[in-house]
């Protein structure tokens, strides 16, 4: 009798399943149709699925299914980057609320995924797979920030040039002067403004390799590489940058991030923080990004930072260019495809796809404007007469 009972409940089980499948895809394909996104169709940016679960991962897991179906080949797509512009205009993404996501979505808001000790993760992760990768993907100077396209740059040489330019102008870099530089990377920022303003510079990072290649890099110039984190600083500088490190910070290390500067900035020095962010808050991180790409990573709203910064500093400017970063990416990607088979056979076929994914769904993002790229300019007391950004280069 318990078997027959058993075969019966795996018979009526059966059917169930094939019907969730069906009823996911139906659902899917429905909800793509109100971007103009085909399943199945011949335009760019419609896809093809190649496994019959795809619908069902993504009802389940939202953009992390979405995302590893991807990674594990199991549908395609020929322009991600105009596919997910779609998705995010037409706000497909709100409409998917994965339950098995509700930890995640606790974890990012309760928990400090930012410690000192975690904050490290991010660089040996993401940083230190290799300085040869990023280099063929990069600028010669590999800035691995949004470049500034807006002034006429026809390049990714020449959007990225202007953009270090333009940071060093706005922040009125003058010869002798101190800057310290909060997440220097590989130190294109502090290259950039010791040889053409003059400036002596000191960088830290959480990546050993950034730290190791971009002392090379700046050897002979008065620029100083710090392997450590930015809570540990206590000096005084005449200027400071961050440049793409605070979507790194976590909310729960705003206000101590912006203690730091306060403490580290002569008092009538500038700040500038360079950082993308969103337009909402109380949103979780994306999971796909925060499991694959950078760990521990959340992007501020405005008004995070303003309630971070209130009362330690005035804001003198707020400049948005986050369209640039789509034709920044973009840039990247062509790069990457013509440098993978390079490195292919080490990568392997899999990162392929997971880097191409982060790339161009990353790009869809900012085409969309769901997501923003801005420098905020802030002094400890106030410019007197009032802050003027610089004219464009």
């Amino acid at each position: 009798m318990a078997t027959t009972d058993a075969t019966t409940d795996l018979e009526t089980r059966k059917p169930v399943r094939k019907a969730t499948g069906a009823s996911a895809a139906k659902f899917i394909a429905a909800l793509l149709e109100k971007a103009d996104i085909k399943v199945g169709g011949n335009r760019p940016w419609d896809i093809r699925m190649l496994d019959p679960h795809v619908s069902e991962r993504v009802l389940a897991l939202g953009n992390l299914g979405l995302g590893e179906a991807y990674m594990d080949g199991h549908w395609e797509c020929d322009r991600l980057d105009e596919f997910f512009a779609r998705v995010l205009r037409a706000h497909l993404d709100e409409q998917i609320d994965p339950a098995r996501l509700v930890f995640h979505a606790l974890r990012a808001r309760l928990l400090n995924r930012q410690t000192m000790r975690r904050a490290w993760q991010v660089g040996e992760q993401h940083y230190d797979i290799g300085n040869e990768f990023y280099e063929a993907m990069l600028d010669g100077r590999m800035t691995y920030t949004c470049g500034y396209w807006a002034g006429g740059a026809k390049t990714l040489a020449e959007a990225q040039e202007q953009k270090l330019d333009m940071i060093c102008r706005k922040l009125g870099l003058q010869p002798g002067m101190r800057l310290l530089d909060i997440g220097c990377g590989w130190g294109s920022l502090m290259r950039f403004a010791a040889e053409h303003y003059g400036v002596n510079c000191v960088g830290v990072t959480i990546s050993k390799e950034q730290a190791e290649f971009g002392a090379a890099r700046c050897e002979g110039l008065p620029v100083e590489f710090r392997l450590q984190d930015y809570r540990m600083l206590n000096e005084r500088f005449d200027r400071i940058a961050s440049v793409g490190m605070f979507e790194h910070v976590g909310p729960k290390n705003y206000r101590a991030y912006m203690e730091v500067a306060h403490r580290c900035l002569g008092d009538d020095g500038l700040f500038l923080l360079h950082t993308i962010g969103k337009n909402r808050r109380n949103t979780s991180p994306d999971p796909w990004i925060d499991k694959y790409i950078f760990p521990n990573g959340e992007l501020p709203t405005i008004g995070q930072i303003a309630d971070a910064s209130g009362g330690l500093f005035v804001t003198e400017d707020l400049h948005n260019f986050g369209a640039d970063y789509d034709r920044t990416l973009m840039a990247w990607h062509e790069n990457f495809e013509a440098a993978w088979p390079r490195f292919a056979s080490s990568m392997g076929e899999r990162f392929y796809r997971m880097w191409r994914y982060y790339l161009l769904s990353c790009a869809g993002a900012f085409r969309a404007r769901d997501i923003q790229l801005w420098q905020w300019v802030l002094s400890k007391n106030g410019v007197q007469g009032g802050y003027v950004r610089p004219a464009p280069g």
